[in-house]
Protein backbone atom coordinates (compact mmCIF):
# COMPACT_ATOMS: atom_id res chain seq x y z
CA UNK A 1 0.00 0.00 0.00
CA UNK A 2 2.79 2.57 0.67
CA UNK A 3 4.62 1.81 -2.52
CA UNK A 4 1.15 2.56 -4.50
CA UNK A 5 0.80 5.96 -2.49
CA UNK A 6 4.42 6.80 -3.67
CA UNK A 7 3.68 5.76 -6.75
CA UNK A 8 0.71 7.79 -6.68
CA UNK A 9 2.26 10.85 -5.12
CA UNK A 10 5.35 10.78 -7.45
CA UNK A 11 2.96 9.85 -10.79
CA UNK A 12 1.29 13.35 -9.41
CA UNK A 13 4.58 14.96 -9.67
CA UNK A 14 5.28 14.24 -12.95
CA UNK A 15 1.72 15.12 -14.32
CA UNK A 16 1.44 18.58 -12.42
CA UNK A 17 2.39 21.42 -14.94
CA UNK A 18 5.19 23.58 -14.10
CA UNK A 19 3.55 27.38 -13.44
CA UNK A 20 4.22 30.04 -15.74
CA UNK A 21 7.05 32.80 -15.00
CA UNK A 22 5.80 35.31 -11.96
CA UNK A 23 6.10 39.09 -12.19
CA UNK A 24 6.14 41.94 -9.92
CA UNK A 25 4.45 44.79 -10.58
CA UNK A 26 6.28 47.65 -10.51
CA UNK A 27 3.48 50.62 -9.05
CA UNK A 28 5.62 53.94 -9.48
CA UNK A 29 5.68 52.99 -13.62
CA UNK A 30 2.03 51.38 -13.50
CA UNK A 31 -1.74 52.69 -13.82
CA UNK A 32 -4.85 51.55 -13.55
CA UNK A 33 -7.55 53.89 -14.04
CA UNK A 34 -10.77 55.04 -16.28
CA UNK A 35 -12.22 57.52 -17.69
CA UNK A 36 -16.31 57.88 -18.60
CA UNK A 37 -18.17 61.00 -20.14
CA UNK A 38 -19.19 63.38 -17.31
CA UNK A 39 -21.18 66.21 -18.50
CA UNK A 40 -20.19 65.88 -22.51
CA UNK A 41 -16.39 65.88 -21.29
CA UNK A 42 -14.31 62.86 -20.18
CA UNK A 43 -13.55 62.55 -16.59
CA UNK A 44 -10.45 60.21 -16.12
CA UNK A 45 -9.63 58.75 -12.59
CA UNK A 46 -6.56 56.40 -11.32
CA UNK A 47 -6.41 54.43 -8.55
CA UNK A 48 -2.83 54.88 -6.18
CA UNK A 49 -2.84 51.24 -4.47
CA UNK A 50 -3.88 48.58 -6.03
CA UNK A 51 -1.91 44.94 -5.59
CA UNK A 52 -1.63 41.92 -8.43
CA UNK A 53 -0.65 38.58 -8.35
CA UNK A 54 0.68 37.50 -12.00
CA UNK A 55 1.67 34.23 -13.34
CA UNK A 56 1.95 34.71 -17.11
CA UNK A 57 4.26 33.24 -19.80
CA UNK A 58 3.06 33.37 -23.24
CA UNK A 59 4.32 29.61 -24.07
CA UNK A 60 2.08 28.33 -21.39
CA UNK A 61 -1.28 30.50 -21.33
CA UNK A 62 -3.17 27.18 -20.03
CA UNK A 63 -1.37 28.08 -16.88
CA UNK A 64 -1.22 31.43 -17.14
CA UNK A 65 -3.45 33.44 -13.91
CA UNK A 66 -3.94 37.11 -12.58
CA UNK A 67 -5.96 38.65 -9.52
CA UNK A 68 -5.87 42.15 -9.17
CA UNK A 69 -6.99 43.89 -6.02
CA UNK A 70 -7.98 47.53 -5.71
CA UNK A 71 -8.24 49.40 -2.87
CA UNK A 72 -11.58 51.53 -3.86
CA UNK A 73 -10.90 54.38 -1.22
CA UNK A 74 -7.30 55.39 -3.75
CA UNK A 75 -9.64 56.78 -6.70
CA UNK A 76 -7.66 60.03 -7.49
CA UNK A 77 -8.45 62.61 -9.95
CA UNK A 78 -8.34 66.53 -10.94
CA UNK A 79 -11.42 67.16 -9.30
CA UNK A 80 -11.91 66.01 -5.13
CA UNK A 81 -15.74 67.03 -4.93
CA UNK A 82 -16.16 64.13 -7.62
CA UNK A 83 -14.17 62.12 -6.37
CA UNK A 84 -15.65 62.43 -2.91
CA UNK A 85 -18.97 61.58 -4.52
CA UNK A 86 -17.90 58.60 -6.15
CA UNK A 87 -16.57 57.19 -2.51
CA UNK A 88 -19.84 57.75 -1.51
CA UNK A 89 -23.37 55.57 -1.40
CA UNK A 90 -24.30 56.81 -5.09
CA UNK A 91 -20.62 55.47 -6.14
CA UNK A 92 -17.73 52.71 -5.20
CA UNK A 93 -19.77 52.86 -1.46
CA UNK A 94 -15.89 52.05 -0.47
CA UNK A 95 -17.23 52.15 3.41
CA UNK A 96 -19.06 48.74 2.44
CA UNK A 97 -17.34 48.06 -0.67
CA UNK A 98 -13.43 48.73 0.11
CA UNK A 99 -12.18 46.65 -2.58
CA UNK A 100 -12.99 45.51 -6.58
CA UNK A 101 -11.28 42.51 -7.78
CA UNK A 102 -10.03 41.24 -11.09
CA UNK A 103 -9.33 37.49 -11.56
CA UNK A 104 -8.26 36.31 -14.88
CA UNK A 105 -8.84 32.52 -15.53
CA UNK A 106 -7.67 32.61 -19.12
CA UNK A 107 -5.53 34.26 -21.92
CA UNK A 108 -5.42 33.84 -25.47
CA UNK A 109 -2.83 34.98 -28.04
CA UNK A 110 -4.51 36.68 -30.78
CA UNK A 111 -1.32 37.67 -33.01
CA UNK A 112 1.90 39.20 -32.51
CA UNK A 113 2.10 41.17 -29.51
CA UNK A 114 -1.58 40.89 -28.83
CA UNK A 115 -3.82 38.87 -25.64
CA UNK A 116 -6.77 39.18 -24.40
CA UNK A 117 -7.03 38.18 -20.66
CA UNK A 118 -10.62 36.69 -19.75
CA UNK A 119 -12.10 36.38 -16.04
CA UNK A 120 -14.14 38.31 -13.60
CA UNK A 121 -14.66 41.74 -12.26
CA UNK A 122 -16.20 42.28 -8.98
CA UNK A 123 -17.13 46.36 -8.11
CA UNK A 124 -20.20 46.80 -4.91
CA UNK A 125 -19.85 42.90 -4.65
CA UNK A 126 -21.19 42.38 -8.17
CA UNK A 127 -19.32 39.86 -10.22
CA UNK A 128 -19.59 40.20 -14.09
CA UNK A 129 -17.80 38.58 -16.88
CA UNK A 130 -15.29 40.70 -18.40
CA UNK A 131 -12.46 40.49 -21.21
CA UNK A 132 -9.20 42.31 -21.32
CA UNK A 133 -7.91 42.90 -24.61
CA UNK A 134 -4.13 44.16 -24.53
CA UNK A 135 -0.21 44.43 -26.02
CA UNK A 136 2.41 42.75 -24.24
CA UNK A 137 5.83 43.40 -25.00
CA UNK A 138 8.49 41.59 -23.21
CA UNK A 139 12.35 42.80 -23.51
CA UNK A 140 14.28 40.14 -20.93
CA UNK A 141 12.92 40.24 -17.62
CA UNK A 142 10.86 43.48 -18.09
CA UNK A 143 7.48 43.30 -19.23
CA UNK A 144 5.23 46.15 -20.03
CA UNK A 145 1.42 45.40 -20.89
CA UNK A 146 -1.48 47.68 -21.61
CA UNK A 147 -4.87 47.15 -22.06
CA UNK A 148 -8.31 48.58 -22.73
CA UNK A 149 -11.45 47.46 -21.96
CA UNK A 150 -15.35 49.01 -21.29
CA UNK A 151 -17.32 48.23 -18.88
CA UNK A 152 -20.94 49.51 -18.02
CA UNK A 153 -21.60 51.40 -14.87
CA UNK A 154 -24.76 49.97 -13.85
CA UNK A 155 -23.99 46.68 -14.32
CA UNK A 156 -22.12 47.04 -11.20
CA UNK A 157 -24.34 48.98 -9.30
CA UNK A 158 -22.20 52.75 -9.55
CA UNK A 159 -24.98 55.80 -9.75
CA UNK A 160 -27.67 54.00 -8.99
CA UNK A 161 -30.99 56.09 -7.67
CA UNK A 162 -30.52 59.97 -9.53
CA UNK A 163 -27.75 58.72 -10.96
CA UNK A 164 -29.02 55.76 -12.77
CA UNK A 165 -29.46 57.96 -16.05
CA UNK A 166 -27.00 58.54 -18.81
CA UNK A 167 -26.57 61.98 -18.02
CA UNK A 168 -24.76 63.70 -16.86
CA UNK A 169 -22.67 60.02 -16.35
CA UNK A 170 -22.26 57.89 -18.95
CA UNK A 171 -23.27 54.11 -18.46
CA UNK A 172 -20.17 53.49 -20.22
CA UNK A 173 -16.95 53.41 -18.55
CA UNK A 174 -13.40 53.04 -20.13
CA UNK A 175 -10.77 51.02 -17.71
CA UNK A 176 -7.38 51.21 -19.06
CA UNK A 177 -4.45 49.19 -17.39
CA UNK A 178 -0.86 50.43 -18.13
CA UNK A 179 1.59 47.97 -16.02
CA UNK A 180 5.32 47.22 -16.16
CA UNK A 181 6.38 44.43 -14.14
CA UNK A 182 9.72 42.49 -14.34
CA UNK A 183 9.91 38.60 -14.23
CA UNK A 184 10.98 37.20 -10.41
Amino acid sequence: MRRLLTALLFASLLATPAWAAGWAVDYTKSRLGFTVQWSNEPFSASFKSWKTDIDFDPADLAHARAAVSIDMASEASDADELDSGLRGVFGFEVSKFPTAQFLATSFTHKSGNDYVATGTLTIRGVTKPVTLPFTLTISGKTAHMIGTTQIMRLDFGVGEGEWAGDKPVSHAVTVTVDLTATRS
